[in-house]
């Protein structure tokens, strides 16, 4: 399968000595598949985009859900502008916690009809690469994010691919997987994203599965999540596991099949009081889930 390709390849990037002095936390990424398992973990929106660094790993602490994935623009903080000496201070945060720092989320896209634009996008994402390295993480998230209206879908889709290629290799040095969300008009549809990751196709980039809505269109949800189970990277979004009506159980059933080893990130929709009564009751649906 691809994401073990995709392991390995990092495996062998870090091995090869550009950048070895990763701490034990990153190193996770490199964890033998037997050593890992399915977790449930968050994304900071919307559940914690107001909390600062030290609130958002208590919560997760005392929820039980002990992954975050950062997202930019929230109040943690956590961006590309911090000094070194801050970078090391969010290092040390998620080592003197049980609290992992997943990865990134940034809003990096590849698909405007301006080539001058998508390589802003490119350097951008590889700015949040770099912040991830410094403070620990395994990975950044990226969009297509569009199909644009007037040019032919093909060579939008061809420049996608392109652009993750370029970003693929530059991450692998720094041991961060690029993980591209399925979102966008027409680009969040998974027959879509199966053509972008036939283009892109470096071991180091991955499909982060999104919950969408248009996941069950077309020939269903299992025909879809087959398109694109070969190139899952190390995360996926999902929404309240037990409100709406989004066939959660069953896409849960097929990541246990399939012994999925990733993050599943929870990206919510609702805004709850108590935040951390609210990421107990998912993390509580989550194992009735997964068995």
């Amino acid at each position: 399968m691809q994401f073990s390709n995709r392991r390995q390849f990092i495996q062998q990037s870090a091995a090869a000595g550009a950048f070895c002095a990763l701490s034990a936390r990153p190193l996770t990424l490199f964890a033998s598949d037997s050593d890992k398992k399915m977790r449930l973990g968050l994304v900071t929106y919307l559940w914690g985009k107001d909390m600062d660094l030290r609130t958002l790993i208590e919560a997760c602490e005392k929820s039980g859900v002990l992954g975050l994935e950062l997202r930019t623009q929230h109040k943690h903080g956590v961006e590309p502008s911090l000094s070194k000496s801050e970078r090391k201070d969010v290092k040390k945060r998620f080592a003197d916690s049980p609290v992992e720092l997943v990865g990134y989320g940034s809003n990096a896209q590849f698909h405007e009809d301006d080539p001058a634009a998508v390589r802003q996008n490119i350097e951008l994402a590889k700015q949040f690469v770099n912040l991830m390295h410094d403070c620990g993480g395994t990975g950044v998230k990226v969009k297509p994010n569009d199909l644009v209206k007037g040019v032919p879908h093909e060579k939008t889709i061809a420049q996608i691919g392109r652009s993750l290629n370029h970003l693929a290799a530059y991450a692998a040095d720094y041991g961060q997987e690029i993980r591209v969300e399925a979102h966008g008009r027409g680009t969040s549809e998974l027959p879509i994203m199966k053509a972008i990751f036939d283009v892109a196709d470096h071991p180091n980039v991955g499909v982060c599965w999104n919950s969408n809505d248009v996941d069950v269109k077309g020939e269903g949800l299992e025909h879809n999540f087959n398109l694109v189970k070969e190139r899952f990277g190390d995360t996926v979004h999902i929404r309240e596991l037990n409100v709406g009506s989004y066939p959660y159980a069953k896409l849960m059933k097929m990541f246990v099949e399939m012994k999925y080893k990733g993050w599943i990130l929870l990206e919510c929709r609702t805004n709850p009081k108590d935040k951390i009564k609210a990421l107990i009751e998912q993390r509580e649906v989550f194992t009735k889930m997964i068995g």
